[in-house]
């Protein structure tokens, strides 16, 4: 069918008229938009993949072509593709080298020219995730209800579970509804701002948050009693929760909790209302089922505008992300009963199938940070029950689920100090991840995610409705973490995690080092080749602030800036806040038992050309010694600011003589060069957060003296536990091809070469012809252990001439 729908519209498209067809707007694909995808000579991890290109002006419909050839004389598959400017075949494609290219279709029939021709490679054995036509796919949901998490002929199971095996988890559900019952929320409509509310203030924030709150007590609790009153519970669970969602019906769908008035409470208003529906629709009368229809009928369409099309072109609005799912809910829940739910359901399949998830690569990283990849992904797990449910699609298959756990396992081992990088990540601890990652381990078998889980105290698939019908987890066998590398690069998102050991932060030293594509956009807003150090359960290098409120003067003027993480500013100027640009990249990777190195790229990042280069290398000799290794260069001479920060006040006696000490761990910092900084330190933010937040954290500035266009930060750090220090004796030299570095680690030593121009690398005993050499001598003089990376030789070099360290 596709192909004579194909062939019939390019009959019409050269009949259409006489003038020669449009040429494609090949433009690729600018910051903050989605570009076209697969990207050019990508390698495929899943079949078929998800299409997506440039929207094409005046465009109905495309053709789409996928051939075994370059010149499309062996065509593969084809579609027209109505609507949308992506497309998930419902079929798997062949194995092999493929191109694809794309027509667009306007309403009178012309058609464009075909775009330029572009290359994937399809390898086999990749995970199956093919999204069936549309019609094939709403003739999927139920035509009765219950339609979200169950379907109809699921309910007599459920019931006998919630009488037997699941009797538990049904009565903490019926003890949840006798609460709801004995003081059940008030279901007035909630206010509006005050005119003259300012934006962001505190008492914005309360009315704002509030009026989430307060919709969420109200339509999850109906929820929640409809729910359990479909298990057997009482009858009048049932009516109370009719009750309040008629209550909820009576609100302005486009006042205090309208989706456009307040997305934090109009996402969660809509959702919860549509599950209640779904639940409680066989009490209702047809009155009753028409004014929910009506309400849901602007609201749905309301999201549905606000998303549609830009969110398959420009998909990196945070709150869009969880938005463009909820109205998938309400789609389900509506379809054939409000005008427009088929549209809203094909249009939350395709966001999923072709442009999901946006903060992330196949790797499993996570752009905006622990809080950020929790509340997220929590949420849209919600959403692959339902589709599996209601439309038979399991969005498990995609590559990025096969990957997901490992993302909080090298973030968060295992009594983590911190959530790293990104908004509200600070105060995190690792048990906040449990529940995800059991959902996760459980769908993928995966042993190492359960071994993670176990550790924090056991699965858990949460409570509430949802958590019954998920049930208990199919059991999976734990394996152990300490199977897995100590470190790991998340190329896609940017994020080097480097460990000593991975099951236990109170015996770890952890490196985190942020250098990313995504840039600082959204809630990932930290600056490129930021680090971070927490060791033996402590943090001791970290980023600062507190968020008061989103884009507050503390947000947007401390905590967007350079100035708040282990960084540098040059002329005092911070990189680019909250840019879109793919300003940083991990370009170097290197793991082993007893080193780790790590290298960010990036020079884009500061305004106006004002940086050409700045390599940040990150030498890690396990687990004694750390060394951040900076390269910058500027067009123009200029200063530069090291800054460091801690959660405790620095002992400071000159740059080569720093000592941070918190609570069972520290570390000595020696800032061997350049020569002449000058050190300061406060415990003021600027600006300050709001009153209301009681923080106190301190940061170091070490600063150039002299403008110059090109310097090298030469800086060690010597982790330990509390009263276990090993620190010694530290200098570096300028060699002919860049510096040699000796430091003294207890009896042992450790030399580094490392490679800032081009000749022969050479100096204190060693050579190498590599980019980055370490070598850990023993008290004799003896090699212990040596690392070598871009190279083939190191050697020593004595009176006798030079051995081959191999």
């Amino acid at each position: 069918m596709a192909k004579l729908l194909m062939a019939a519209l390019m009959v019409v498209s050269v009949m259409a008229c006489g003038n020669a067809a449009t040429e494609f707007d090949d433009t690729r694909g600018a910051p903050g938009e989605w570009g076209f995808r697969p990207e050019e000579g990508r390698e495929m991890r899943v079949n078929p993949p998800g299409f997506c290109w440039r929207p094409q002006e005046g465009a109905v419909s495309y053709a789409l072509q996928v051939a075994r050839d370059e010149g499309f004389a062996d065509v593969v598959y084809e579609a027209d593709v109505a609507g949308l400017n992506v497309h998930c075949p419902p079929q798997t494609l062949p194995t092999g080298e493929l191109w694809w290219r794309v027509a667009a279709i306007d309403a009178e029939g012309g058609r464009s020219e075909w775009s330029r021709a572009r290359g994937l490679t399809m390898p086999e054995g990749v995970n199956e995730f093919a999204l069936p036509v549309r019609e094939e796919l709403l003739a999927r949901v139920p035509a009765g209800h219950p339609r979200l998490f169950v379907r109809p002929e699921d309910v007599p199971n459920l019931r006998e579970l919630a009488a037997g095996g699941m009797a538990d988890r049904y009565a903490g559900l019926v003890a949840e509804c006798e609460k709801i019952m004995a003081n059940p929320p008030p279901t007035e409509e909630p206010p509006k701002y005050p005119e003259g509310t300012v934006r962001g203030s505190d008492e914005w924030r309360k009315i704002w948050w509030g009026n989430r709150t307060y919709a969420t007590k109200v339509l999850n609790g109906a929820a929640t009693l409809a729910f359990t009153r479909l298990l057997g519970g009482p009858e009048e669970y049932g009516q109370k929760a009719r009750e309040l969602l008629m209550a909820a019906a009576e609100w302005d769908p486009k006042g205090a909790t309208g989706y456009r008035y307040n997305d934090e409470a109009g996402m969660p208003y809509n959702y919860y209302f549509s599950r209640t529906y779904t639940f409680v629709n066989d009490l209702l009368t047809e009155e009753e089922r028409e004014k929910c229809r009506e309400v849901m009928a602007v609201r749905g369409d309301e999201m549905y505008r606000h998303l549609y099309p830009r969110h398959l072109w420009r998909p990196y609005a945070s709150h869009s992300n969880r938005a463009w799912h909820f109205l998938g809910e309400i789609g389900i829940a509506f379809l054939g009963e409000v005008p427009g739910a088929e549209d809203w359901v094909w249009f939350a399949a395709n966001v999923f199938a072709n442009a999901y998830p946006v903060w992330a690569d196949d790797d499993g990283g996570w752009h905006e940070g622990a809080a950020y990849w929790s509340s997220y992904l929590s949420r849209v797990t919600w959403w692959l029950d339902v589709q599996r449910t209601a439309l038979g699609v399991d969005g498990y298959q995609k590559p990025f689920f096969s990957q997901a756990g490992y993302f909080p396992i090298y973030l968060m081992p295992p009594n983590c100090p911190s959530g790293g990088f990104g908004d509200h990540a600070g105060g995190r601890k690792s048990t906040s991840n449990v529940g995800l990652v059991s959902i996760f381990a459980s769908q993928a078998q995966n042993a190492h995610w359960q071994a993670y889980v176990e550790q924090l105290g056991g699965p858990s698939v949460g409570g509430g409705y949802v958590g019954f019908v998920r049930g208990a987890l199919p059991d999976v066998e734990a394996g152990r973490l300490d199977e897995l590398p100590d470190s790991r690069v998340f190329e896609g998102t940017g994020l080097a995690l480097l460990h000593t050991d991975l099951t236990d932060s109170n015996n770890d030293v952890q490196i985190e080092l942020k250098s990313s594509p995504f840039g600082s956009q959204s809630h990932g807003y930290e600056s490129q080749n930021s680090f971070l150090l927490y060791a033996y359960g402590e943090p001791l290098l970290i980023r600062t602030g507190r968020r008061d409120s989103y884009g507050s003067k503390h947000h947007k003027q401390w905590m967007w800036t350079t100035r708040s993480v282990n960084n540098i500013t040059v002329n005092g100027i911070s990189q680019n806040a909250h840019n879109s640009s793919p300003m940083g990249r991990i370009a170097r990777f290197e793991t082993s038992e007893e080193y780790d190195y790590v290298m960010g790229e990036t020079a884009g990042a500061y305004p106006d050309g004002l940086v050409s280069k700045f390599n940040r290398h990150i030498l890690f000799v396990k687990p004694d010694l750390v060394l951040v290794l900076d390269e910058l260069a500027t067009p123009e001479p200029a200063t530069f600011e090291y800054w460091l920060h801690a959660p405790t006040e620095m002992t400071v006696n000159g740059p080569e003589d720093i000592r941070v000490a918190v609570g069972e761990a520290g570390c000595d910092i020696s800032m061997l060069a350049p020569a002449g900084l000058t050190v300061s330190q406060t415990d003021q933010f600027d600006p300050p957060p709001r009153p209301r937040v009681k923080l106190t954290q301190y940061h170091l500035t070490a600063a150039t003296s002299e403008a110059t266009d090109a310097t090298e930060f030469v800086t060690l750090i010597w982790p330990y536990r509390k009263g276990e220090a090993k620190t010694g004796a530290a200098r570096a030299e300028r060699v002919e091809a860049g510096y040699a570095i000796s430091a003294e680690v207890g009896d042992e030593e450790i030399v580094v070469l490392w490679r800032t121009g081009e000749g022969e690398l050479a100096g204190m005993g060693l050579s190498t012809d590599g980019e980055m050499a370490a070598v850990r001598l023993g008290a004799d003089g003896e090699a212990l252990s040596w690392f070598l990376h871009g190279g083939e030789r190191l050697e020593r070099l004595t009176e006798d001439g030079a051995t081959p360290l191999e």
